[in-house]
């Protein structure tokens, strides 16, 4: 019976339990040591355990991290951008931020002497304002910007982030690859495009789009586009594309970066429109 309660307590929490949680579905000390030598606890830190195999989910690993750290502690920073969905987990230390001083191998602990948390997919984590203002703080800007445009917050939400963040831009691109391009455009004074905005009377969502100019820009990326299938469907859409008035000017990071002069050059000339400031400095 109290194996089924542990079993129970796991299945709810990614697989997760504390040692506390174990003494209070009734094992005593003893029958933990005696569960973790047969391999049916696995430790993870000091009195955080996984529940019948050590390989859980990146969520698990999330909850572990923030049980180590006590009972006023919740996923921070990068790792609870990660879990809100904005950021790919790249196995860093686990970020946690935490009421008091915790230290942990493989835990990369804040601390701080206020604490808000709420709950996203079974872990306590920092809420989405907190979470972005300190991913500011420890991350470069590529890596706030993308977090931000991924966020998608809302008006009330984008009023409680400092400028200073908001000021990055809050387009919501779909991958790195557009940063870059979508920055460029921007910076080179051309009018914000639509990003990723439904193309009406069918299912193509261009990656930036110009609409009252009829001009598409498509980022192409070796992850999405190398595949012959891929660029078949590339094929076909530009050219329903272009038989319904667009243009479409195709792109890649490598090629923006390598020479940005052309690039804009090609948007001028295929009639990009620039800002007012920028139309009053021309």
């Amino acid at each position: 019976m109290t194996d089924r309660a542990v079993a129970a307590l796991a299945a709810g929490s990614w697989g997760v339990v504390t040692i506390d949680e174990l003494r209070e579905c009734g094992l005593s000390d003893d029958a933990i040591r005696v569960r973790v030598r047969r391999g049916n606890l696995h430790p993870l830190y000091r009195g955080v355990y996984a529940v019948g195999h050590p390989n859980i989910s990146t969520e698990g690993r999330f909850l572990a991290a923030v049980k180590a750290c006590g009972e006023y502690a919740a996923l921070s920073h990068y790792c609870a951008a990660c879990h809100h969905g904005w950021l790919k987990y790249d196995g860093r230390p686990i970020d946690v931020t935490c009421l008091g001083r915790r230290r942990h191998a493989r835990i990369k602990s804040h601390e701080t002497t206020k604490l808000e948390r709420v709950m996203v997919k079974r872990v306590p984590v920092t809420p989405r304002v907190r979470t972005i203002i300190d991913v500011a703080r420890t991350e470069p800007e590529r890596v706030v910007k993308r977090a931000l445009r991924q966020a998608k917050f809302t008006g009330a939400e984008l009023a409680l982030i400092p400028s200073r963040i908001t000021g990055l831009g809050t387009a919501p691109t779909a991958s790195g690859n557009e940063d870059v391009v979508f920055d460029l455009v921007v910076a080179a004074g051309f009018a914000e495009p639509l990003v990723n905005a439904p193309y009406p009377g069918s299912s193509f969502i261009p990656d930036l789009w110009w609409p009252e100019v009829r001009l598409i820009v498509e980022v192409d990326s070796r992850e999405w586009h190398e595949a012959p299938l891929d660029q078949r469907d590339d094929l076909d859409r530009q050219a329903w594309l272009e038989a319904n008035g667009e243009r479409v000017l195709r792109t890649t990071k490598p090629q923006v970066l390598r020479d940005p002069q052309t690039f804009c050059e090609r948007l001028r000339r295929a009639g990009a429109p620039y800002t007012r400031s920028a139309q009053t400095q021309l």
